[in-house]
């Protein structure tokens, strides 16, 4: 490769899209391939890195090979007005001599008055909405094909360092919501049928009990005449039954 060529690596897809949703966290990946046949050191950044999760944020490309990297972007309150993301990436690259591990990339390399032979491209946040339902068809597949972006303030741009990627620091993920049980056309009869149903059990209940106390009275008045007849016995006993038999229902 020759030393005057600027493009390392090439990135898909060169813009990051991201189906907005409230309270969830989202996920998007781009592919790094090596069009060289030399090593690459490549290292991410953002202008929000407490906003984002990269993984991996820095990292070795062999030569002719692809290397894929994740963004999670934690989970957000509000959307922003009429959905414009001013958030944007920064993926340097550089050429390294074989046996560099990750360990030793520094920003060192990235810096063109180092000597070493560099790249920078510059990669825009998009929010879209969710597709609904989801369509089969990948959206935005001919991105591969689009040139690299022209940016005119790129250098003004603040690009800050991503903060090491490990499972300690991954963002928590946002509790599932509890939704509450949906009444249809179907339940809703049913609902109703067992309401009537309890109302008239308690009405039953509460008369079997007035004539039970009934009862009771005139035995009270039997036994202050010196007995009674067998007959408010078994009225007692029966009325005892079907009153217990109401009570378990």
């Amino acid at each position: 490769m020759g030393s005057d060529s600027k493009e390392l690596l090439g990135i898909e897809p060169l813009e990051l899209r991201f189906p907005f949703e409230f309270m969830k966290q989202i996920s998007c990946s781009m592919e790094l391939t090596n069009r060289t046949d030399d090593y690459l050191a490549f290292k991410v950044k953002t202008t929000s890195p407490k906003k984002y999760c990269v993984r991996p944020n820095s990292g070795i490309v062999p030569p002719r090979s692809t290397s894929s990297v994740v963004v999670t972007m934690q989970a957000l309150k509000q959307a922003p007005p009429d959905m414009q993301c001013k958030d944007k990436f920064l993926v340097q690259s550089a050429v390294v001599t074989e046996g560099t591990a990750v360990k030793d990339i520094t920003g060192e390399m990235f810096k063109k008055e180092s000597g070493n032979v560099v790249d920078e491209v510059r990669l825009k946040v998009v929010y879209v909405q969710p597709p609904r339902p989801p369509s089969p068809v990948r959206e935005g597949s001919e991105e591969g094909s689009s040139p690299r972006p022209s940016w005119s303030d790129g250098t003004n741009i603040n690009y800050q360092d991503m903060q090491a990627t490990r499972e300690s620091d991954e963002p928590p993920l946002s509790s599932a919501r509890k939704e509450p049980l949906e009444i249809t056309s179907e339940t809703s009869p049913l609902i109703s049928r067992l309401t009537e149903e309890r109302n008239s059990a308690i009405q039953q209940n509460n008369k079997l009990r007035e004539e039970l106390d009934l009862v009771r009275r005139e035995i009270s008045k039997q036994n202050g005449n010196g007995g009674f007849p067998l007959v408010f016995v078994v009225a007692v006993a029966l009325l005892g039954i079907l009153l217990g038999y109401l009570m378990k229902r």
